[in-house]
């Protein structure tokens, strides 16, 4: 039997992101899977293109409705109800790391029955992910961090095509800019590189290598710090609070893992998430000022091309997900493994 993929709106503000595109449903369609969409008033991609790919259209929020066997595909967190969920959910849940709510969600699937397949454990056989945003959410984290080091981030920050932000970074004086890229041969510090040295910053690459040990103040020698260190893994303290007091060079950090609510937040400085509304948190200390972009949707602001790749690697991978392909496998023992932990009710 195909499998029935049913596309959610996303209900976070600013969520402009859709994980299969138009072209690749059609993919879909003519596989002989059944694919319906929830209409979505943000979302870069209107409902015409994929009703003419074959796809089915239906209103915001109805998956709550949907048949038992439909995989209900997102992207970020799901509303608060219902409390109890029966379907099986793709999306980054980011619940495996004892995240803040970790635990009250893998609650609601185990009281209905439900299931998680976090698209952030689809993995081949040699643990790498498959598919992932990483490329575009590192291309923005960097361009955030170079636009309020040189005081233009213009807030509220909004989505946008790649040609318009480009044109932005290229109007900045980067002369003399020095940036640190951490987790660099990762997809997102891959994206931050190509960012970086499109408008001509100095750019110091590390990787896990060159963080054991980390040499603290060759971090601190530089005016931007983007961290892209993959989170399933455990992230160096990069920065502390303590290092707000220290002599440095260091203004601005652009946080692309933001693994703020974890214990294996690299960046204890800050704890919080940052905002489309309010991007930036600035900390204070002897040191001078340090201004933080933590912003845990970052490929959204580019999101017809995060899209458009997002969607190309993940199509391939919906075909197998009823016969549970090694990825989706590998996805599944992650959640059996957290739901086994939950304490008892």
């Amino acid at each position: 039997m195909s499998a029935h993929v049913w596309i959610r709106h996303e209900s976070r503000a600013y969520e402009r992101r859709v994980p299969i595109v138009p072209d690749d449903a059609r993919r879909l369609v003519d596989a002989g899977m059944r694919v319906t969409l929830e209409t979505s008033p943000q979302r870069i991609i209107g409902p015409g293109e994929y009703r003419d790919a074959g796809v089915e259209i239906t209103d915001p929020g109805s998956w709550v409705d949907a048949p038992d066997d439909a995989y209900i595909l997102g992207l970020k967190e799901l509303p608060e109800e219902p409390e109890a969920l029966r379907h099986t959910h793709l999306y980054f849940a980011h619940a495996y790391r004892g995240q803040h709510g970790a635990q009250r969600l893998l609650g609601r699937f185990r009281r209905g029955g439900g299931r998680l397949l976090d698209l952030e454990y689809l993995t081949n056989g040699d643990g790498h992910r498959v598919v992932a945003f990483g490329r575009w959410a590192g291309y923005a984290g960097a361009s955030l961090g170079l636009l309020q080091l040189a005081g233009r981030l213009e807030t509220p920050v909004e989505g946008m095509e790649r040609a318009a932000l480009d044109g932005e970074l290229l109007r900045l004086d980067t002369a003399g800019v020095r940036a640190l890229v951490v987790g660099a041969k990762g997809r997102s510090g891959k994206g931050a590189v190509r960012a970086l040295k499109k408008v001509n910053v100095e750019v110091t690459a590390w990787d896990r290598e060159e963080t054991d040990p980390l040499d603290k103040e060759a971090l601190l020698d530089h005016d931007l710090l983007v961290n892209c260190i993959g989170g399933r893994h455990t992230a160096p303290v990069l920065f502390t609070t303590e290092d707000l007091d220290a002599q440095r060079r260091l203004r601005v950090i652009a946080d692309v893992t933001v693994d703020v609510t974890s214990e294996h937040n690299g960046l204890p400085v800050n704890t919080e998430v940052t905002t489309w509304e309010e991007p930036v948190r600035r900390f204070e200390g002897a040191g001078g000022p340090l201004d933080v972009i933590a912003i845990d949707n970052l490929p959204s602001l580019l999101p017809r091309e995060s899209s458009t790749s997002f969607s190309g690697e993940l199509t391939p991978l919906l075909l197998g997900l009823e016969e549970r392909t090694e990825p989706w496998r590998h996805a599944e023992e992650a959640f059996d493994e957290a739901v086994a932990a939950l304490p008892a009710d």
